[in-house]
């Protein structure tokens, strides 16, 4: 049967729905179409871009009714860059979006009837909110320097000034590194000839501390005129490291394993809550620290610790959430696969005074298998947090074979949090508890903290 559309035809639908990377979903005579840059209630004339068997892709042309929870977005190219996909739709429907978004994958993917969902925990200002952002340098096509964001799914680079999400402090180096390159005649990378200089600018900014960190990521081993660099940038209030990260691959991976410290410290410091912390550029940080603060203080409330109790964290980073669960456990033991993560981690439990942390090197789903099957470790609560592809299937297996009394888990990614869980609700238990967080103003992302209880 023939689509009820075809290529560039222009049609007038209703969005009904919100699909999970936050287009719009409306319907033109029972066929699909997802349009971006819409919300639930829209009323819009959209041309048809892409079409497939049972559902196509659909451009915005015009707003023929907005919806009422449509709101102008602050940021002038929101609709161009990738960064923010929702900041066109009010805040209270973002977060509503986002509840559903993990309700949903439970539901669908997990097979659970019975959510015990808490209400979500949004922000109070969800602007300014990330304390690191990563600006790519290029050239537009008439040759003019491009820094700023990629555009949604591409690699083309939307200029930016200011960003709406990101610190403020990154307007003054942003303004001072623009002068820079186009002085010193730093030729931005190009990653189609893999030639250029200056792939990346990375910036980090403790909230708490306001120490700012600057590093350059470059296509090469030296930078040069680094001390006209130094200078301009000391002088912004807050600095404290500057370095170059080095990146020669032919890669879009951002960074490179190398970092060479040309001012100040290699690091900067920011704490959450009582807890210290050591960042590095390699460092795993979560990039929100108002909401993260308030995710690990849900996680450390569900694992319910009293003193006496043995906790595994996995997926550790540099011992964030570890270090949460020490003040409270009688000892923690952390697994990150990245050395140098590991570093931080001990580093920052000696910077806490705190000695009843122990931290492993490795992927989790090779430490913790092993560790029980010489060892016999045992683990009164286990915690993961691990990136968007979930859980291996032997690292379940192994939480299933020590049956810790609570699992916790952290996830970034509601559709594999849905199927780890399930697997461990079928055997041995209980789902207790689930609230999302939203640390990603803005963006269709969402975390989500889950509390599990053994089955009697």
């Amino acid at each position: 049967m023939e689509a009820a559309v075809k290529k560039n035809d222009q049609v007038e639908v209703t969005i009904e729905d919100i699909g999970s990377d936050g287009e719009g979903i409306g319907k033109y005579k029972g066929y699909t179409l997802f349009i971006k840059d819409t919300v639930v209630g829209d009323k819009a004339l959209v041309k048809v871009m892409k079409t497939g068997k049972t559902y196509g892709y659909a451009r915005l042309v015009e707003l023929i009714t907005p919806s009422g929870s449509r709101i102008q977005p602050r940021c002038p190219i929101a609709d161009k860059c990738g960064g923010c996909q929702l900041q066109h739709m009010d805040y209270k429907k973002q977060l509503e979006y986002k509840e559903n978004k993990v309700r949903n994958c439970l539901t669908r993917i997990g097979g659970f009837t019975k959510i015990p969902m808490e209400p979500i925990c949004g922000m109070e200002e969800p602007y300014y909110y990330r304390n690191k952002s990563q600006f790519p340098v290029g050239r537009k096509k008439d040759g003019t320097l491009s820094i700023g964001f990629y555009a949604g799914r591409t690699h083309s680079i939307i200029d930016t000034q200011h960003c709406y999400i990101g610190a403020k402090v990154n307007v003054d180096i942003l303004k001072f590194m623009r002068t820079f390159i186009e002085q010193y005649h730093i030729e931005p990378y190009d990653e189609e000839t893999h030639k250029g200089l200056l792939r990346h600018i990375l910036t980090r900014v403790g909230f708490q501390t306001g120490e700012i960190m600057v590093c350059l990521v470059i296509n090469g081993n030296n930078l040069p005129h680094r001390e006209k660099l130094v200078e301009g940038l000391k002088n912004i209030q807050g600095m404290k490291s500057i370095c170059l990260n080095i990146n020669t691959s032919k890669t879009n991976v951002i960074l490179g394993d190398k970092v060479i410290p040309i001012w100040g410290e290699p690091y900067i410091t920011d704490s959450i809550g009582p807890i210290k912390y050591q960042i590095s550029p390699l460092s795993f940080y979560q990039v929100n620290p108002e909401q993260t603060k308030k995710l690990y203080e849900l996680a450390l409330q569900y694992a319910d610790l009293h003193g006496d109790e043995i906790v595994w964290d996995l997926y550790c980073g540099i011992g964030t959430i570890s270090l949460f669960l020490a003040q409270k456990a009688k000892k923690v033991y952390g697994v990150e696969i990245i050395p140098q993560a590991i570093e931080d981690a001990k580093t920052n439990a000696r910077i806490n005074g705190i000695d009843n942390a122990e931290f492993y090197v490795g992927a989790a789903e090779e430490v913790l298998p092993r560790m029980y099957k010489e060892k016999k470790v045992k683990a009164d609560v286990i915690v993961v947090d691990p990136p968007r592809k979930g859980c291996d299937q032997s690292l379940l297996d192994t939480i299933l074979e020590m049956g810790p009394k609570r699992v916790v888990y952290v996830s970034c990614d509601p559709a594999t949090l849905a199927r780890d869980l399930k697997y461990l609700c079928e055997k041995d238990y209980d789902l207790v508890k689930v609230q999302a967080v939203d640390q990603f103003g803005h963006s269709v992302h969402v975390e989500t903290v889950v509390l599990l209880s053994k089955k009697n």
